[in-house]
This record gives structure tokens, sequence and C-alpha cells, in this order.
């Protein structure tokens, strides 16, 4: 397949709508599918350090899977990524209650978030210059979700020559609301179906600190260093000792759940994490210019999705790395704020750059 992007049919909603999958090849070879429907990456094929290719998103083959209530594999997540308490937020001293779809708090946007709408996709330009570029676009109407105001949303999907996977978000509105964009692809190194959990993957996190969690995996409104806890990836280390450690918030988060302040200044994009898998040699280098990312460790898979080819992801099969504004920010107004005002954008820039050695 040479450079480029193509476009094939990926199935219908229920209501009969046409969904697309597109594939963006750069000159390497490395590619990845997305659907414009939930902006889901669903495959993304690179190289291992001998040059073997392999696809290492854990995804579907039906689009009927990504329809139903899932893991969320690979989509686009808004209005708000992660938690918010109680499912219900207060902005300019009004109350806003959104859907209760995780226990008593609001999970992702809610019961039909950006995952789960079909998004207006075309191929344009990309903003390099070099080459072409998937847009996503959605409008997302006054009191979706129980979310205020319209907003506007555009994703840019660029994959570049070096191997760099460039996720561009932007949004405006025409009321105030509160917006916390992220990509929820699960991530494993040796191949989505080699069978194995991310355990043996080592990870670094360029953060000092972290927001802990209470038993329902929603920030405290604390920031804890890392220092001389299992949340210390401030250098590369395999993930599996600290699933084991029996820590505490390791208990509350039914593993890693957690998010990281990065030590970024948010004006560029700069390098939050790195993934090293030992077997294959695969690299996932991961830029942002958001403020903090979760580093989510698989827990809740079980083996009950069949995935694509008849893989079978068991617990922690694989691993998140969603860049954000910190979970439960509304509550915690000490957190960078998701409050987006009316006539201002919302942008930030994503990248997971791969490599082998």
């Amino acid at each position: 397949m040479g450079k480029g992007i193509t476009e094939r049919p990926f199935g219908a909603t229920a209501e009969g709508k046409a969904i697309r999958l597109f594939t963006l090849t750069n000159g390497a070879g490395t590619s990845v599918d997305i659907s414009d429907l939930g902006g889901v990456i669903v495959a993304l094929r690179t190289k291992d350090r001998e040059g073997r290719f392999d696809d290492v998103t854990l995804g579907y083959d039906r689009v009927e899977d990504y329809l139903r209530k899932g893991p969320y594999f690979g989509a686009l997540i808004g209005r708000h990524a992660n938690r918010i308490e109680g499912a219900a937020f207060e902005l300019n001293g009004k109350e806003y209650r959104l859907a209760k779809n995780d226990g008593n708090n609001h999970l992702h946007g809610g019961l039909v978030g950006f995952d789960k709408v079909v998004w207006d996709a075309e191929i344009v330009r990309a903003a390099t210059g070099e080459g072409e570029a998937l847009r996503l676009a959605y409008v997302s109407a006054d009191g979706e979700e129980g979310y205020p105001g319209e907003l506007r949303v555009a994703v840019v999907y660029t994959l570049t020559d070096d191997d760099a996977l460039v996720i561009d978000y932007e949004a405006t509105t025409d009321r105030d609301t509160v917006v916390n964009l992220t990509n929820h692809a699960y991530f494993n190194l040796a191949g989505h179906a080699s069978g194995g959990d991310i355990g043996g993957h080592e990870l670094m996190i360029a953060a000092d600190k972290f927001t802990p969690v209470n038993a329902e995996c929603v920030p405290t409104g604390d920031i804890r260093d890392v220092a001389g806890t299992p949340m210390d990836f401030r250098s590369l280390r395999a993930i599996g000792p600290g699933l084991a450690s029996g820590d505490e918030q390791i208990a509350n988060g039914g593993g890693y759940d957690h998010n990281w302040v990065l030590n970024v200044s948010g004006k560029a994009p700069e390098k939050a994490a790195e993934v090293y898998e030992p077997t294959t040699g695969r690299v996932m280098e991961v830029f942002t210019t958001k403020p903090g990312v979760q580093f989510y460790s698989g827990n809740f898979l079980d083996g009950s999705d069949v995935g694509k080819g008849g893989a079978v992801y068991g617990k922690r099969a694989g691993l998140c790395l969603e860049t954000q504004y910190f979970p439960n920010a509304m509550k915690h107004k000490h957190f960078p704020s998701p409050i987006l005002r009316a006539g201002e954008t919302y942008k930030h820039t994503t990248s997971y750059k791969f490599s082998a050695r």
C-alpha cells in the first residue's frame, strides 16, 4: 500500500448511517486505520526491531462491537474524559447534572459520548505541508448529555514519515462549558494478539506527582509525590511489580487507573511518557501539551471481549496513556481548569511516536 489515505466501508449504524474506515500510510510502511465512528483507532501497524510489522492496538473487526457499550477501544472521548464525581458540576453558579454511568459518577462523556457518534470526515493537507491528514468534525448540541453550550469539535489525525501519530484537537462553544478531550487507545507493543498482559512492558512517565483516588477511582483533590511509591515511573521500569505491590492506591484503582501531574509547560508538545516492550524492541513515546496523563493498565478487561482476528483480550491485555486535564477538576479548583469560555478556542496536541531498539 502506497503512502497516503484510502477509505472503505466499515458497516452502518442501527439507523443505517454509513460508517467508513480510513487507512493512513506513511513512507516507511507504518499504517493506522481510523473510523469516522467515534474517531476510533481500529489498528496501528508498526515495526519491531527485526523490521516485522504487527498491529499494536486492541480493537474489533466489526463496527457492531464498537456501537455497543464496551471498553472504549481506540475512541475519541468527550465532552469530558474520565470521571466527574457525583455526575454533576457547577458552572457560573448553576448546577449541571450528568448521566451516572460509572456507579455514582459520570465517565467519559456519558451514555452516548463522542465515542458513539459518527463524525464528519474529510481528507485534508497535513499541517506540515507534507502529505495528507484525516480531519474529523462533530457538533455537540447544547444540552447533549447534560452539558451546556453548542460545542464544535475538530480532531485531525496525521501520520508522519518518522512514525508519529499526531492528534490535534480543537473546539469552540457558544456558551461557557467544560471540555476535556482525549483518545482511549489500548496499546500492547508485543502485538494486540500476543496473548500476554502488559506487566512486562517498561514505562516512564515524566511526572514527580500524581493525584490519588478513592475507592471509586475518583481523585480526592490531593496531589502526592510519586517518590517511594509504585507510582514512581520517572525512569523506565517494568509495570508488573507495581501491580503486585498491594499498595492502597493500586487497590483503589484495581491496578493503575490514575492521573499523573506532568512536568510539561503546555506551550508545545513535550515528552510525557515512554513505553518499551523488551521482546520486540518496540518503543512508544508520548508527547503532549496537556497537564496530565491517565495511565490505565486494562484492569477491567476480562477475556469476554473477542477482538480482531478472534484475539481474546484478558485482564491487562493493553495499556492506555490518555492525555488530559486532571479528572474531577470541577470539584477541585486547584486542578487545571477544563472550563471553555464562549469566544475562546480549546486546543491541544498529543502524539504517539513509534520506533524500535
